[in-house]
This record gives C-alpha cells, sequence and structure tokens, in this order.
C-alpha cells in the first residue's frame, strides 16, 4: 500500500493526506511544517531532507531514487486591493451569509500560493531494472501504480474530459493543485541512449507529448478576507464620518444664515430699485406729455397765424396803394423772419426733449439689466442651497446604512461562532462513528483487492506474452519498411543485375516470413483476443495490435474472420478516438484494406464510416494518414449503392480537401477516387440507372480534374485521364466539359496518352458525342 513518508521527522512513516470538503485543499497535517525566512534556512531544510532520504542502486542507474519525492512550499501574502465602483457582496468566515461591501470599500484579501517540486521514481521495467537494496517488489508495483495514475489524469485532461480521476493515487492527490488553471505546471522526462530500452524511451516521449497536450482545469482564485480587522476599520470610519457629518452641518447652518441674510439686502435693494423706476418713468411719461401738449398749441397758434396773416395781405392788397403795399410786404417779411425763429426754437425745443428721452430709457434698460442679475443670482444660491441639502441627506442614509452593516455583521460573526461550536461536538461524535465504519469497509476492500491482485497478475502475465510477440512482429515490419522506403521497387528489365534480383528475392522471403508469423499468431492467439488489446491502454500494446489487424486484412482470406468479430466497429471506434497519429494511420489503412469488398463497403458505411473518414481528412496533418484515408473513401467511391452517401456525408467534400495536399501519393489516391466515382457513373448512366449531371462536377472537382489532368506523376495522370473520359460519356456532363477546356485535354488524351486502353476510350467518346464533334468542326480541328 502507498505511504507518505516525513523526510525532515524520519519517525513519521505513514501521514494522512485530508482534504477540505468545503474549499478541496489537500494538506498533510501531519507532516513537519517549517518556517522559511532566507535562502540558508531553505538549503538548511533540503539538507536535512536529504540526510534522511534513502535509495537503492539499480541496473540502470547507481543511487536512483526508488521511490517519489515531494517539496511542498506554502506562500501568503496580505495586500489590500483597488477600492471597487460597485456594491460587492463575499462570504463571511463561515461561508453561509452574504456580507455586502460599499463602493469604495475594500476588504484585506489573504492570498496562498503553493510550489510543488516533485521528483518522479523512473518507470522502468523491474526485471531490466535490477533493483537492489531495500526496495521490494511491492513498492516497484506501487510506483507503477502511481504513474499509471498520473498518465490516466493527464489522459484525461488532453481529452477534456468531465472526469479526472485525481483520487486513484496519493501521488495523483498531492498533485491535484498542478493541474488546475491558476497553475503553472511545467514536466521534464528524462531518456536513455541505449537502443535496447527503446520501449521505455518511446513510452517516455509519448507520456511528454500526452502531457503537453493537457489543458488546466479552470478553478477561480479562492481568496481569504480578514472580517476582524475590516469591522474595527469600519467603525472607526463610521466615527469619522459622524465627526465630519456634525461639523459639515454646522458649516451649512451658518451658511445658510449668511445666505439668508444677503437674501434679504437683494430683496431690499431690488423694491427700493423698483420705486424709483416706477418714479422716473411716471415722470418721463408727464414730460412728454406735457411737450407734446407744447408742441401742439404753438402749432396751432401758428396755424391761425399765418391765416389771419394771408387775410390780412389779401385785403391790403386790394385796398391800399403801392406804397402801403410796400409797407405790408415789409411788414409781412419780419413776421415770416419771425416764425423762422419760432419754428428753430421749436425744434430745437423738440431736439432736447428727444435727447433726455434717449438717456432716460438707456438708464431704465441698464437698471432693468442689473435687476436680471441680482435674480440670477438670487436663483443661483437657491439652487446651491437645494444641493447642499440633498448632499446631507445622501450622507444620512449612507452613515445609517453603514451602521446597519456594522449591526449585522457583528450578528453573523456571533451566530458563526455558535454554529462552529455545534459543529466541532457534532463532529466528534461522527468522526467515531466513521472511523469503525471504515474500518470493516477496510477489511472487505483489503480482500477483494487481494483477489483483484490475483487475477491482474495472471492477465498481466498474458499481455506480456502478447506483448513480445507482438513487438517482434512489429520490428520485423519496421525492418521491412525501413528496407522498402530505401530501395523502392522498380520496373523489371534486362539490364538489371542479378543483386537486385537477389534484394528482391529477399523482400519477398521476408514478407512472406512475416505474413506467416502474423498468420501463426492469428490462429494461436485468436482475432478477438487481438481485437481486445486495440483498447488497451498501454500506447504501444494498441499500436502493435492494430498493425497486425492491418496485415492480415491485406489478405482476403482474413477479413471476413475479422468483419465477423466486430473487426470494423473496432478500428473505427479507435479511428474516432486515438489521438496516436500511429494508430490512426494504421486503423485508416486496415479500413482501407477492408474496404476492397463491397460487402465491408455497406458495412463501414453502415457504422457512420464516411463521416468518420471524413472528419479524419479535415483534422489530420500527416501524409501517410491522409493517403490512408483518401485510399479507404477511393475504395467506397467504387459502389454504386453508395455514391449518394458519399455526397451527402462529406466523402466527396473530403477528396477535394486532401486535394489540396502537396504529397503525391495524397494525390494519387484522391485521382483514383474520382476515376472510382466517374466509372460506376458512368455505368449507371449505360444502363439506365442514373441521369442529370455527375456528382464531382456538381462537388466542384471538375476544375481541379482538368487542371491536373497533365501532371508529372504517372499515377496521378493515369487516374484523371481515365476520370475525364468516363465523365465525356454521358452527354449531360458535355456542356461543363466544354466550359471547362476538358475537350483539349481528352484531344490530347486521344494523342499522347501512354496506355492503348484509355486512348482507345477517349477516341471512342469523342467521336460519339455529338457536342464535342460539333465544337471540333467549329474549331476545324482533325481528331486523328
Amino acid at each position: 500500500m502507498e505511504s507518505v513518508w516525513d523526510l525532515l521527522a524520519p519517525e513519521k512513516d505513514n501521514i494522512t493526506i485530508t482534504e477540505d470538503p468545503k474549499t478541496g485543499d489537500i494538506s498533510l497535517p501531519g507532516a513537519t511544517s517549517v518556517e522559511i525566512r532566507d535562502q540558508k534556512s531553505i538549503i538548511q531544510v533540503l539538507r536535512t531532507g536529504k540526510s534522511n532520504f534513502f535509495s537503492g542502486n539499480k541496473k540502470l542507474g547507481i543511487d536512483n531514487s526508488g521511490s517519489h519525492v515531494l517539496l511542498l512550499v506554502n506562500v501568503k501574502k496580505t495586500f489590500r486591493g483597488k477600492p471597487d465602483r460597485l456594491e460587492l457582496a463575499v462570504l463571511n468566515e463561515n461561508g453561509s451569509n452574504l456580507v455586502h461591501i460599499p463602493k469604495g470599500q475594500t476588504l484585506p484579501t489573504i492570498r496562498s500560493s503553493k510550489l510543488l517540486i516533485a521528483d518522479l521514481a523512473g518507470s522502468e521495467i523491474y526485471e531490466r531494472a535490477g533493483f537492489e537494496g531495500p526496495l521490494t517488489v511491492d513498492e516497484a508495483k506501487f510506483i507503477k501504480h502511481s504513474l499509471t495514475c498520473l498518465g490516466k489524469c493527464i489522459t484525461a485532461l488532453a481529452e477534456d474530459s468531465t472526469h479526472v480521476p485525481f483520487k486513484e493515487s496519493k501521488l495523483t492527490k498531492l498533485l491535484g493543485d498542478s493541474f488546475t488553471a491558476t497553475a503553472k505546471t511545467s514536466l521534464i522526462i528524462t531518456i536513455g541512449p541505449s537502443p535496447q530500452y527503446r520501449g521505455e524511451t518511446t513510452s517516455t516521449i509519448l507520456f511528454g507529448q500526452k502531457a503537453m497536450k493537457a489543458e488546466n482545469i479552470n478553478m477561480k482564485l479562492k481568496d481569504e478576507f480578514d472580517y476582524k480587522n475590516h469591522c474595527k476599520k469600519l467603525e472607526t470610519e463610521l466615527d469619522k464620518l459622524i465627526a465630519e457629518n456634525e461639523r459639515q452641518a454646522k458649516v451649512i447652518a451658518e451658511t445658510e444664515e449668511e445666505i439668508q441674510t444677503k437674501v434679504e439686502k437683494v430683496e431690499l435693494m431690488r423694491m427700493e430699485i423698483d420705486k424709483k423706476l416706477k418714479a422716473s418713468l411716471q415722470e418721463i411719461a408727464e414730460e412728454i406729455e406735457r411737450i407734446k401738449k407744447e408742441h401742439n398749441e404753438t402749432v396751432h397758434r401758428l396755424e391761425k397765424e399765418r391765416s389771419c396773416l394771408e387775410k390780412d395781405i389779401e385785403k391790403s392788397i386790394q385796398s391800399l396803394s403801392t406804397a402801403k403795399t410796400v409797407a405790408m410786404a415789409e411788414k409781412e417779411l419780419q413776421m415770416q423772419s419771425e416764425r423762422l425763429k419760432s419754428q428753430k426754437e421749436l425744434k430745437e425745443c423738440v431736439k432736447e426733449y428727444e435727447h433726455r428721452i434717449s438717456e432716460m430709457t438707456r438708464n431704465f434698460e441698464s437698471e432693468q439689466l442689473q435687476k436680471e442679475l441680482l435674480l440670477r443670482k438670487l436663483q443661483d444660491m437657491e439652487n446651491e442651497m437645494k444641493k447642499r441639502d440633498r448632499l446631507q441627506l445622501e450622507k444620512r442614509e449612507k452613515l445609517q446604512k453603514l451602521a446597519k452593516k456594522v449591526e449585522r455583521e457583528t450578528q453573523l460573526r456571533e451566530e458563526s461562532e455558535k454554529e462552529l461550536a455545534s459543529w466541532k461536538s457534532q463532529a466528534n461524535g461522527d468522526f467515531k462513528a466513521e472511523v469503525s465504519h471504515l474500518k470493516k469497509e477496510a477489511e472487505s476492500l483489503r480482500h477483494e483487492l487481494e483477489e483483484h491482485r490475483n487475477q491482474s497478475e495472471k492477465l498481466k502475465e498474458e499481455a506480456k506474452n502478447l506483448k513480445q510477440r507482438m513487438l517482434h512482429i512489429s520490428y520485423d515490419h519496421d525492418e521491412t519498411r525501413k528496407f522498402l522506403d530505401r530501395e523502392p521497387p522498380k520496373a523489371w528489365g534486362g539490364s538489371e543485375s542479378p543483386m537486385s534480383l537477389n534484394n528482391s528475392t529477399h523482400m519477398r522471403e521476408t514478407i512472406n516470413g512475416q505474413r506467416a508469423t502474423i498468420a501463426k499468431l492469428f490462429e494461436q492467439v485468436g482475432v478477438n483476443r487481438i481485437l481486445s488489446l486495440m483498447e488497451s491502454e498501454d500506447i504501444d500494446v494498441r499500436v502493435h495490435a492494430v498493425k497486425v489487424i492491418a496485415n492480415l486484412a491485406a489478405e482476403e482470406a482474413n477479413q471476413e474472420r475479422i468483419v465477423e468479430a466486430g473487426g470494423v466497429s473496432s478500428l473505427l471506434r479507435l479511428l474516432e478516438n486515438s489521438e496516436e497519429e500511429t494508430c490512426r494511420r494504421v486503423a485508416a489503412g486496415a479500413i482501407a484494406n477492408l474496404a476492397m469488398k463491397e460487402k465491408n463497403q455497406e458495412l463501414i458505411h453502415a457504422h457512420g464510416g464516411i463521416n468518420l473518414l471524413a472528419r479524419t481528412a479535415n483534422e489530420a496533418e500527416d501524409p501517410q494518414t491522409l493517403r490512408m484515408v483518401a485510399g479507404a473513401i477511393a475504395n467506397l467511391c467504387g459502389n454504386e449503392k453508395l455514391l449518394e452517401r458519399l455526397n451527402e456525408e462529406s466523402g466527396l467534400k473530403a477528396l477535394l480537401i486532401m486535394s489540396q495536399s502537396r504529397h503525391v501519393d495524397v494525390l494519387a489516391q484522391v485521382a483514383r477516387g474520382f476515376a472510382n466515382l466517374a466509372k460506376c457513373e458512368s455505368r449507371a448512366s449505360a444502363q439506365g440507372q442514373r441521369k442529370g449531371r455527375s456528382l464531382l462536377i456538381e462537388s466542384g472537382a471538375l476544375p481541379w480534374v482538368v487542371s491536373n489532368a497533365n501532371v508529372d506523376a504517372a499515377n496521378i495522370r493515369r487516374h484523371i485521364e481515365l476520370a475525364l473520359c468516363h465523365l465525356a460519356q454521358h452527354e449531360a456532363n458535355a456542356k461543363d466539359l466544354l466550359e471547362s477546356g476538358a475537350l483539349w485535354e481528352l484531344v490530347r488524351i486521344s494523342r499522347d496518352c501512354s496506355r492503348e486502353d484509355i486512348k482507345n476510350l477517349a477516341r471512342r467518346t469523342l467521336t460519339s458525342s455529338s457536342a464535342f464533334q460539333a465544337e471540333l468542326k467549329r474549331m476545324q480541328m482533325v481528331l486523328f
């Protein structure tokens, strides 16, 4: 059983791990804790732990750690954040009730951090490691178990699983905080250069790759608030606010008195000014009336005089002589001069009165402006008084709220203290009952664990034997593949040397021997057993098992047994769930081999294989994986019953996506799929089972087919030429082929194609199509 040792106190050999039910924090209450102040103190702690730590010698390392070592450093910091603009609500100490914090206020916060440094034991196989010293077989098993649990946790995090099994091992339980979103986690893996331990090196690297994909669990920061100090500060602030409020109330009362006196003075001044204005206006009106009367009287008098003079002149002219006439004329001239003088005096008087009236109006307007200014000042002073009254009311309301909050907080604190005391009393009684119950459960679990341990040892022995066989087969397969990649096959000719013939003979013997070994394993173990190993937790076992299935599926004789054992669903499930690129590539290759038979094609479609292959084509980046997926879809394109399904379930869209690849082998499989689909459509249209345009044209694949019809790669060009010939056989496709320029490619194929069967097919297509013949005549071209 796993146990936790305290290296600072060696007598503590089995420390329990506890978890806070409210916060979920993991702690070791029995472990020794040392307060660190400087660098020397932490170095002294490390030396003490190292002196109490023992290690055993192994074949893979002298003085190598035989167990995991953890250093836990807790750091706490108290700070005060920026004041919030809004009113907040936080939990109090017992976590049950809310305490409201007004805007502008902050709580003293205690933020705790944790630094966890772990030195994990090696994951070597026990027999190879050769442990010597105090480390026993059981301890090595527990170490292996804890590392396996850690791998499960990292796998769950990498797959974004809803459940992460942190509690399966004490190691993962202690490391649980390192996988939260607030943690920064680093992992250093160590490997050896020796090829003898290739399996351990590979599994370690794969473990590191999977750890890089893991994403930490989202978890909020846990801040602890110092409520007691906050209460004291609130009380002091309340006293200050009350004193400030009283001082401001006195100032407001004084200012109100001053403003009232000023308002009274202004009111008196305004009344006096109004009286003066009224009197001056009355005088001005009376003066204007008097002047008007005088003016009218003088005008009337002058008019009378003028009429009298005119009458006198007329009488004097008739009665008097010339002398008298002259005298009268002189008198008349004098009268006119006096009249002119009086008129001038009248005009000057009018001007003077008009000037006085304009001055009086100007004075009146200036006094009116002063009155308006005084009224505005009075209004501003009244508004200022209203604002001060409103602020005073708001401050009083705030003070009342603060007082209520302080009272509520004190009540909550008293209630929490009472609840804490009652919980402590209940916990003591419940703890004793739980301890006795847990002891009984531990006894029953111990018996069950012993039975499971015996069964797991038997299963491990069987898995070990199978793994060794599959490792041998996989090694031979890898060596064969490396040899094939190093020396690709060439067309045989008379100029070849005997060495090349010997090499090809050697390769055939190697492949035949490999197939015989796989067939022997197939007969001994059984396909069901191999398929079950594809779901193993060990990555190496899964990879080797799927390689064996892929090699078996390459022969038609084995396909029926694989399908009957549920191999199609197992391969599709592995392709969907596995993140290991090798597993996905080999699984896609095995599906492609099974898809060569029509019966298997319909079974693959029934299990949702078309959608899964299309999704894999969108996600995969490895060219070899894309080649296998494209090959599987190309085989499905040869089935007339599945053409519409391929279009509806994004199979053709996946081929179009893979046509953007620059890898020749991927493009060759895409071209083969288009050729198979065009051939099936041509056969169906000839039998009258299909009408309308081709699915290749409707899906938008025709431009790619035409643009790549004359590429250098022979394996791509051959399939595209065949696809064009089959598309041209159906008259419904003729218009699209003419618009895309496919006619000129068909003419080139009929003249320059290296394959005689394709060349003859192109000629027959061109001569039998009326649309093509009309276009050739219009262009005045001769075919042959």
